[in-house]
């Protein structure tokens, strides 16, 4: 399980925490907290760590809090992420926690108190200063933290393509299926 997390403060730290190696990957962005932002955060992941890592997985569960730019309400997510899961070929199962209960995600108590805790009372002079902060969090249970900068410009405002939601391969769960989904991916047709 990967838990999944951003925030809303300039610049932009998206991140994923593996639970299994107890390694945090923060991708910070210097545009805009959006989906695309978010999507890009976990395409660079599994581009450059997930596959090697995880060579044989067929999918990918992410834990996501139900805000924000992967907000489960918003379709415009749904939209970036299947085109995400169409371009890496492998399904990701989306587990969002209910309004309110986004404390009980381990990425916000095993990653993001250490990064705070790193990065208090400094003054951010560039986002290269950041990066490198937030490269040093560690803990005595040998947390690690990888750190990139996206430096992609993000457009805000977007709108959900007219036919996503009637051609869409999301897949509901039966159980909660406002905040648990699952994109798999279109066949593409040579």
């Amino acid at each position: 399980m990967i838990g999944l997390r951003w925030r809303l403060e300039l610049p932009f730290p998206t991140g994923l925490y593996d639970m299994t190696d107890n390694v945090g990957y923060i991708q910070i962005g210097i545009s805009h907290d959006t989906s695309e932002l978010a999507c890009d955060s976990i395409r660079y992941w599994w581009n450059t760590y997930g596959k090697v890592r995880y060579h044989s997985a067929n999918s990918i569960l992410l834990l996501c809090h139900g805000g924000g730019s992967n907000s489960s309400r918003y379709y415009i997510f749904k939209q970036d992420l299947q085109t995400l899961v169409n371009e890496l070929g492998i399904e990701i199962r989306i587990a969002h926690y209910p309004p309110y209960t986004s404390k009980y995600n381990p990425i916000e108590h095993r990653l993001f108190p250490h990064i705070s805790r790193v990065c208090q009372g400094v003054i951010f002079e560039s986002v290269q200063t950041v990066k490198d902060l937030m490269a040093t969090a560690t803990t005595r249970t040998g947390l690690k933290v990888l750190t990139t900068i996206l430096d992609k410009t993000y457009q805000t405002g977007r709108k959900v393509a007219l036919d996503f939601k009637s051609n869409m391969k999301i897949v509901f769960d039966e159980f909660l299926p406002q905040w648990n989904y699952t994109a798999k991916p279109e066949l593409q047709v040579i």
